[in-house]
């Protein structure tokens, strides 16, 4: 479960008995705390989910496995809700978001629309760190087997199938009564599949949801799973009493809850989990022992041991035999993985054998490359070795790479403090996926005669989950701009349709037209719009958000330091213009705020004023939005 749905010290305590034992706890889709990172109370799994919570570029450098979580077995298609309630200041720092504002995932991922987005954005995570695995969890339902045949052929090392009767403390009593099917008959099926199109030995098949005793393991075992997850078990082993309030913040043992004086009751220890997974291989070794296996991997596959059960008048009519058809003694090989070939890529073979000399000196540098649509995910790999080494503490323009020509998918994903990247031609979809601290800069080629105001220059989904960091578009953006956006500060020319989507933090300067549904699920950040027709409330989704004049002292200098940033990153002749008429353009522009954003600011910013501390404040702030 993931930080913010349970207590910081039951998910360190899960984190602890994991790593003892050489298993791997999963970080949840919350993200995680980086004082844990490289510590024993680092999460082996981190998740990256459609919320893109905390997905920071030292967050993923600090994993031995990255998980794709597409559905959850519990609520299939129905996305997260973390209620304001259970936003507590140090669970806002974690996800990047705002104290006391609720927190939504969206349904889909938003960069994947397909099996080949899919296949991006897996290779994205494996440059961002490529010692880590990619897993992809998929949820047990009727036809998962063809899914997870193209999540195998895109390049995941593991799928997982998820049941439905797992993690359902905070789902909802429809979901947990119809929607999903039992992990055994998304396994069965998977395997099946993988088998049938010669896939199963290239990945590692994992099933969880709700998997109690060793009898359990050893048919998932043989149903065709090699690995194996488990929340409910451990949880309760930790003190959970399964109250099913766990979206309330009520939980009385202290385990998914955020309250401090209800965590004060948590008396879990990392050594309950570990006896309880002790006794669990110690039950599964004894069954093996009697079935003749000595590895998992001889066992798994072998569906001709498993008898149906037929002790129910009618379970004879239902023909369940037919279920364990085709399902051979296959499993994963490590000769069989699938090959990214980075070794190919413009950062391994060009940046950072280039930039490593002067990384080692602590130096900075710049170079150029001339770069094309098939130099995907450009700049991430140099981006984690410089993350690797600085954490976030190099400072902007450290180290800065100029490109020439057309940037592929993804062009400087997940890149950290320190670097830049500067694009003159332009660039696919995806550009600044997850920016991490580090800053872009695009405009057109200097030959190129178009205005750039009036023509697109980067692709749909520019700046997804980004975290921090800074990006100037001299152009307009494709669809679904700054989506998730939750601590960058972004400039661009226009956007398309759903600009801004649940953006949770940061600015964004949009000079020029936005699409339909624009701010849609906005929960937090700052957006300026220059409205030139004023008809942007014809385009704003204004259930969560207010438009606003921009008249502030604040705000005016804010944008006015914006506009001149971007000037001198892209030679802007719409950002110059404005600048030198800025008191006749100001009253065009619009500022858009989510409402409860704006409260909760406000409030910190009286107690603030009064002598608080940030953190006193933000704390004081919660309590009086969310009283107990």
């Amino acid at each position: 479960m993931s930080y913010g749905s349970i207590s910081q010290e039951a998910h360190e305590c899960m984190a602890i008995a994991m790593n003892r034992l050489g298993g791997k706890s999963n970080s949840g889709e919350g993200g995680e705390r980086p004082e844990r990172f490289g510590t024993e109370k680092n999460s082996a799994i981190k998740q990256v989910a459609s919320g893109r919570f905390g997905v920071t570029s030292e967050y993923l450098v600090s994993a031995k496995e990255i998980q794709i979580k597409m559905a959850q077995g519990a609520k299939p298609g129905e996305g997260g809700h973390l209620p304001g309630a259970k936003v507590y200041p140090w669970i806002a720092k974690t996800r990047c978001s705002t104290t006391g504002v609720t927190l939504i995932s969206p349904p889909p991922h938003h960069d994947i629309y397909s099996i080949e987005d899919l296949a991006q954005l897996i290779y994205d995570l494996k440059n961002a760190n490529r010692d880590a695995r990619i897993s992809v969890k998929l949820c047990s339902e009727n036809g998962v087997g063809t899914v997870a045949c193209g999540v195998a052929k895109a390049g995941a090392k593991v799928i997982l199938i998820s049941g439905y009767d797992g993690g359902t403390g905070a789902a909802g009593q429809s979901s947990i009564h119809h929607a999903g099917l039992p992990w055994e008959l998304g396994l069965m099926q998977t395997h099946r599949s993988l088998i049938e199109n010669g896939l199963r030995e290239r990945v590692i098949v994992e099933t969880d949801g709700k998997l109690m005793s060793g009898k359990d393991v050893a048919i998932a075992c043989l149903l065709g799973a090699e690995e194996f997850g488990f929340a409910t078990a451990p949880l309760v082993t930790m003190g959970c009493r399964m109250m099913r309030v766990c979206n309330l913040d009520t939980c009385p043992f202290g385990v998914a809850t955020q309250n401090e004086e209800l965590r004060k009751r948590f008396k879990g220890k990392p050594e309950y989990v570990m006896n309880f997974m002790l006794f669990m291989a110690q039950e599964l070794r004894e069954i093996m022992a009697e079935l003749g296996f000595r590895t998992v991997e001889e066992m798994v596959g072998h569906a001709e041991l498993l008898k149906v059960r037929t002790n129910h008048p009618r379970a004879a009519a239902l023909g369940l035999d037919e279920l364990l058809n085709g399902i051979e003694p296959v499993c994963h090989r490590d000769d069989q993985s699938y090959d990214f070939k980075l070794e190919n890529t413009l950062d391994l073979s060009v940046l950072y054998p280039a930039f490593k000399p002067y990384m080692d000196l602590n130096q900075p540098h710049e170079e150029t490359v001339h770069i094309s649509s098939t130099d995907r995910t450009l700049g991430t790999i140099l981006g984690s070795e410089i993350t690797k080494r600085f954490g976030t503490d190099l400072e902007e323009d450290t180290y800065r790479i100029n490109c020439i020509g057309g940037a592929g998918q993804s062009f400087g994903a997940f890149i950290p403090s320190g670097l830049t990247m500067v694009c003159q031609g332009d660039a696919n979809d995806y550009f600044g996926k997850g920016l991490s601290g580090g800053k872009l800069i695009i405009y057109p080629d200097k030959k190129s005669v178009f205005d750039p105001k009036e023509n697109v220059i980067i692709g749909n989904v520019a700046l997804y989950g980004a975290t921090g960091g800074k990006a100037f578009i001299r152009g307009k953006a494709g669809e679904r701009f700054c989506v998730r956006n939750s601590g960058a500060t972004a400039v661009a020319e226009g956007c398309g349709d759903h600009g801004l989507e649940y953006m949770t933090g940061g600015y964004a300067v949009i000079l020029g037209p936005v699409g339909k549904n624009f701010a849609a699920g906005m929960s937090g950040g700052i957006a300026y719009v220059l409205d030139t027709e004023h008809d942007l409330y014809k385009s704003i989704n204004k259930d969560l958000a207010a438009m606003e004049a921009v008249e502030s002292k604040q705000d005016v200098e804010m944008l006015q330091q914006i506009l001149s940033e971007h000037f001198q990153a892209t030679g802007s002749d719409l950002a110059m213009e404005i600048l030198d008429h800025y008191e006749d353009y100001l009253p065009h522009f619009k500022k858009i705020i989510p409402h409860d954003f704006k409260k909760m600011k406000k409030e910190i910013k009286i107690l603030e004023d009064k002598g608080y501390s940030s953190e006193q404040a933000s704390l004081k702030a919660f309590r009086m939005a969310h009283p107990q």
